[in-house]
């Protein structure tokens, strides 16, 4: 919608239900401190709810949750306990509750989890109830329509299933969210080919997904990478690093990195190859490096990655699927040369030639051979990865993300978008 004269429409997106959009107040006259006692009016209150509140559709949801403006909302986030995210974001003002009992995986336990939300929304009357991740989207969508909360959202932050899964677990998976879909008011995506997929599958009613950036904290991406703190893994900054960055799981297809790793050492053997992480595949990892006769270097958990992951000289994704990597957007952000699997969203964020490199999953030849043409061709390299720095600057700052969710939200509660001035 375009804007009055004067003024700019926050959020982007389509036309608005409510009208042209609320023109922003003039500065205030007296300091409220000055005045007599005045009421306080009633804010937007909001709950996310999340499986694990870590990792990649963690911190999205941790930059949703503290970005909105706490002059109009009121904001909740309720999720499986554990994770260093849940400090931060209680001193952001979000009211935060670790639900016990609470589990990343199916469990008997699930019939209480649902218990304990649905009381927390009768308890606290929710205007609106926004769901993350396949567990928590179902419970927690499950619950606020139980409760009869007023609007229902879901992100889309990536997918439970895969084609690589057992067909009858698939099924499930599919059956379980699309027995939701019903209940949802609108859905959310963190990248257009999630989107996308979110209808094929039929997860989502045609024409009822937008799609809010997933967005990093760029303020804490450096733009060029410290090569000095790869002494701490006994690698020389002069040596060329491969490296990638996340948990070390059967979805980060860490062994498919391993397999790499070998190839390119074949040919490059001065390169030194980085895990930046940890998780239940490490010692696998290092089981197959030995037999593959590589050298890989697991940094086991550390803080501020995304400082590690910007000393790297090519940055490696090798996940099956994935929503779209927080640690890609992340390491892109840094200007890093890219190379990652074609999955999912991935492609949004890496266009060949452009902006990076692609490969099959499960085919560690293809990642290689696009790792070694990183390698031999350095200033092609830089310039993609520069690409890449401007393309997260310019659609992945919290600022866009929270801006689209601050509209979804005011469309769906009937209420016009802010204007704010040029």
């Amino acid at each position: 919608m375009s804007a009055s004269r004067g003024y700019a429409l926050i959020g982007g997106g389509d036309g608005d239900r409510a009208g042209a959009g609320w023109p922003p107040l003039p500065e205030r006259v007296v300091p409220l401190s000055e005045l007599p006692p005045q009421p306080q009016v009633p804010r937007i209150k909001v709950l996310h709810v999340i499986t694990r509140f870590w990792a990649g559709a963690g911190g999205n949801t941790m930059l949703s949750a503290i970005g909105m403006d706490q002059d109009e909302y009121e904001v909740w986030l309720a999720g499986v306990p554990g994770g260093d995210l849940w400090e931060r974001t209680a001193a952001a003002g979000v009211h935060c509750v670790q639900i016990e009992g609470f589990k990343e995986v199916l469990h008997p336990n699930d019939l209480l989890v649902f218990l304990k939300l649905r009381r927390l929304m009768k308890q606290e009357r929710f205007h609106i109830v926004h769901t993350h991740s396949a567990k928590g989207g179902f419970l927690g969508r499950l619950a606020a329509w139980s409760t009869r909360t007023p609007v229902i959202i879901h992100t889309f932050h990536g997918f439970s299933f895969h084609d690589r899964m057992p067909s009858l677990k698939r099924g499930i998976y599919l059956l379980l969210e699309r027995s939701v879909r019903p209940m949802t008011d609108t859905f959310l995506a963190v990248a257009p080919r999630i989107a996308a997929e979110a209808v094929q599958t039929r997860l989502a009613r045609p024409g009822s997904v937008r799609v809010a950036p997933s967005a990093v904290a760029l303020d804490t991406v450096p733009a060029t990478g410290d090569r000095s703190r790869l002494a701490e893994f006994g690698i020389s900054p002069d040596q060329p690093v491969v490296g990638t960055c996340g948990r070390i799981d059967a979805q980060k297809a860490p062994l498919d990195f391993v397999r790499t790793a070998a190839l390119v050492a074949k040919q490059r053997p001065d390169t030194a190859f980085l895990m930046i992480g940890d998780g239940e595949l490490a010692d696998s990892v290092r089981t197959l490096a030995d037999q593959l006769g590589v050298k890989i270097t697991i940094t086991g958990y550390v803080q501020h990655a995304a400082e590690l992951s910007a000393a790297l000289d090519v940055f490696v994704i090798t996940s099956l699927y994935e929503g779209l990597g927080r640690a890609l957007t992340e390491a892109a952000a840094a200007g890093r040369p890219l190379v990652a699997t074609a999955v999912n969203g991935i492609p949004d964020l890496v266009a060949p030639g452009v902006t990076g490199l692609l490969a099959e999953p499960e085919h560690p030849a293809g990642i290689a051979a696009s790792v070694l043409w990183m390698l031999d061709h350095p200033e092609q390299a830089k310039a993609m990865g520069r690409n890449a720095r401007e393309r997260v600057l310019g659609w992945f700052a919290p600022e866009t993300m929270v801006a689209v969710i601050d509209r979804t939200y005011r469309r769906e509660l009937g209420l016009p978008a802010r204007r704010t001035r040029r």
